[in-house]
């Protein structure tokens, strides 16, 4: 009897080093998983950061050449010239679903920024150079027609106004 009482304490002792050995295994992989989970969200947010960081430098290198741009001052346009920087323009968009009329600022930055019209009145968006709109709004002059497709959609965009 005292023989089997020490054959299952033997038994009873590896079982329980077993035991420990397997949950201190555990935790290593545990651990391990973490760190690796820590350094995937540590990855993660440096992604973040450098992609805000380029946004930021993006937006002071955007608002240095607004900045440098209204150092010339806005100047009027004559509703017979041209369609260049600067210019307020008056716009008609037929499609399939009616027409509407928008006023857009062509700016060399900011495209999509909806601003406050002249005097509050209605809204106005912002065109730049190097969008779909601004490369074919560039040079055209009030009664110039223009095709564009946006968001899959024909549209036709006739210049009415230039201020």
């Amino acid at each position: 009897m005292e023989e089997l009482k020490r054959v299952y304490s033997e038994r009873i002792a590896s079982a329980a080093r077993a035991e420990s050995d397997a949950g201190q295994a555990a935790e290593a992989v545990r651990a391990e998983v973490r760190r690796r989970e820590d350094a995937k969200d540590a990855a993660l947010q440096g992604r973040l950061e450098s992609g805000h960081r380029r946004r930021r430098k993006r937006a002071v290198a955007e608002m240095e050449r607004l900045l440098a741009f209204a150092e010339g001052g806005v100047r009027r346009f004559e509703p017979s010239g041209r369609v260049g920087l600067g210019v307020l323009v008056d716009v008609r968009i037929e499609d399939e679903a009616g027409e509407d009329e928008r006023t857009l600022f062509f700016l060399p930055v900011g495209a999509g920024v909806e601003l406050h019209g002249p005097g509050g009145d209605g809204f106005v968006v912002v065109v730049t150079p190097g969008s779909p709109v601004g490369r074919a709004l560039m040079g055209s002059q009030v009664g110039d027609c223009f095709e564009i497709v946006v968001e899959g959609q024909d549209r036709e965009w006739r210049v009415v106004d230039l201020m």
